[in-house]
């Protein structure tokens, strides 16, 4: 029966075959070996996988849900991106541990899917041999990249660095932990983008340590930033006020930090807001008049008294394009190239001007959005960097859906919104994935018993850890926060994790 589309185009849909079953030697992970049940396999232990397992939860009886994720620790982002001092953004770790603890998902942590088969490990290609169907929600770990001279550094300058990253480094994520953030030659950061990523950096870097030490940020962090000399953070965009993507609630937190100045071009602030093109575009965007009301409220002027003469201060620059990294010793600093605008507010282009500007810093970092990575055996879209879906079914480059493949959260829809979002963009996939197998388009591949061959032959027990092993080293954080008057210390080392993990 052909997989019933919603959402999409009205031209003909043809369907990929799957994969024959392996064979292999018998040893049960679980004792539900039902034929009767469906298996579905998620691949990626963040909001994305455990919001689409959720829904499977709450809307089928008869689904058995494996999640698979690379490191010992679930949550992706909720725990390595989420700025620490948001935890009540991290509440939906609660509705995490509740779809863990349900008897029809197996956590199986520490286990990559790294796209290629071989005897020791799994690829998606043999998951789709045993799993009737298999979710990629495994997100954007790697960050676009400006492709300008000097980005990779010079001699003892490391140039600049990913906002990703320096977010990873503080929020405890182990393969950011040999980052070395420069704090100290020059009192000044700038952050290249103007989004919500971007004002989590400039927070941290302007937060006084003694409020963030209470949060759940790493303590090698806080250490690092006691030893700060960073004075001044300067945000830069190439466009004007009225195309910045960052909110109102983040703009309005930096206004709260202890002796922070506020500082802007607000003569161009106030020229963009009050033309006629800008109040009638502001009169239908209410949240972003809302953030410009707050802007002018508490920006001002780089010669004002109030900036001159600040402890600190947090400047939003506009119509400023970077164009290369220029080193002088062991000084670096950013050339930008002056912009100009065209047309109106909501589709306004930058135009490059006749003139550059040099801001000095200590560290540089770019925050202009995510990007995902391609998987063997999955078609991948290189230039959008997603897999191509319809309606969450992946498809491949003739446009036919691929039988039981399915994608979830940034790998589906780009690197765009937030918890919410991905939760409601989880839904919909999960939603799809009960609609094949009412419809019988999907749900002939195998029973647990075949899933739990093919495990046990790819050897998965020997590195897997379950959720049984993650709470234990949760516990382990939160005994370790507890002693340090915070809610968690992070374990930032795979091998630390799994030695507590194992009682080593």
């Amino acid at each position: 029966m052909p997989i019933a589309l919603f959402q999409i185009r009205a031209s003909a849909v043809r369907i990929s075959p799957t994969f024959s079953v392996k064979a292999g030697a018998v040893r049960c992970f679980s004792a539900c070996n039902k034929i009767e049940d469906k298996n579905i396999a998620v691949v990626g232990g963040g909001a994305a996988g455990f919001y689409t397992a959720a829904r499977l939860l709450a809307k089928t009886t008869d689904v058995n849900i494996d999640i698979f994720e690379k490191l010992p620790a679930p949550h992706g982002l909720v725990r390595y991106g989420v700025a620490p001092d948001h935890p009540e953004v991290k509440n939906c770790m609660s509705k995490f541990d509740e779809v863990a603890n349900n008897a029809r998902v197996r956590y199986f942590g520490n286990v990559a899917i790294d796209g290629h088969d071989k005897p020791s490990g799994l690829s998606v290609n043999m998951l789709r041999s045993v799993y009737d169907g298999v979710v990629l929600s495994y997100g954007a770990s790697e960050d676009r990249r400006l492709n300008i001279p000097g980005e990779d550094g010079h001699e003892n300058n490391v140039g600049v660095i990913s906002a990703r990253r320096f977010v990873a480094w503080y929020n405890g994520l182990p393969e950011a932990q040999d980052l070395e953030p420069d704090l100290t030659s020059h009192d000044r950061v700038v952050i290249i983008g103007h989004g919500n990523v971007a004002l989590d950096c400039a927070r941290i870097l302007l937060t006084p340590p003694h409020v963030l030490e209470k949060t759940d940020i790493t303590s090698n962090a806080t250490d690092k930033l006691k030893q700060s000399k960073i004075r001044h953070v300067e945000m830069v965009g190439r466009r004007g006020p009225l195309q910045v993507s960052f909110t109102t609630k983040e703009l309005r937190e930096m206004t709260k930090i202890e002796n922070v100045q506020i500082v802007s071009d607000v003569e161009l602030v106030n020229s963009e807001c009050e033309s006629s093109e800008g109040r009638d575009y502001l009169s239908q965007m209410r949240p972003l008049k809302r953030m410009m009301d707050l802007l002018r409220k508490h920006a001002v002027s780089p010669t004002d008294p109030r900036a001159t003469q600040a402890s600190k201060t947090f400047t939003l620059k506009f119509l400023m394009s970077p164009q290369e990294v220029v080193y002088d010793g062991d000084m670096q600093k950013l050339r930008f190239q002056a912009n100009g605008l065209e047309g109106s507010p909501a589709d306004a282009r930058a135009v490059a001007k006749d003139a550059t500007v040099d801001i000095p810093c200590a560290m540089a970092l770019r925050s202009i959005g995510y990007a995902s990575t391609p998987l063997d055996g999955v078609p991948f879209d290189a230039k959008r960097r997603l897999v191509p879906n319809i309606a969450g079914r992946v498809i491949d480059n003739e446009n036919n859906v691929v039988e039981g493949l399915y994608v979830s959260g940034w790998i589906k829809r780009g690197p765009v919104g937030v918890i919410a979002t991905t939760m409601q963009d989880a839904y919909r996939t999960a939603d799809a994935i009960v609609m094949d197998l009412a419809n019988n388009a999907i749900g002939h591949s195998a029973s647990q018993a075949k899933v739990n061959q093919m495990l046990a032959q790819a050897n998965i027990d020997q590195n897997r850890v379950s959720n049984e092993g993650w709470k234990r080293l949760e516990q382990f954080e939160f005994a370790a926060g507890e002693a340090r008057g915070k809610p968690r210390e992070k374990v930032t080392s795979v091998q630390k994790m799994l030695d507590i993990i194992r009682d080593k």
